[in-house]
């Protein structure tokens, strides 16, 4: 099996509302998750893309790439 790693870029925003941060990765649609602090916002986010990718190779469908500096 070939294995590959993928860049995306993640947005993080304060939730002002429940406090803490909300995660969202604007290549992958749907793509959303939160942390109590930045770090962990982080964190959950490289969680949620993994199951995304993985869920992506299950079903044969395409990865998308983000293309930077354009």
């Amino acid at each position: 099996m070939v294995s590959h790693t993928y860049t995306y870029t993640v947005v993080l925003e304060p939730d002002d509302e429940a406090g803490g941060f909300v995660a969202h990765v604007p290549a992958l649609p749907g793509c959303h998750t939160e942390g109590d602090t930045r770090d962990e916002a982080v964190a959950m986010a490289k969680d949620a893309i993994g199951a995304y990718v993985e869920s992506l190779l299950a079903h044969n469908e395409p990865i998308p790439v983000e293309m930077f500096g354009t």
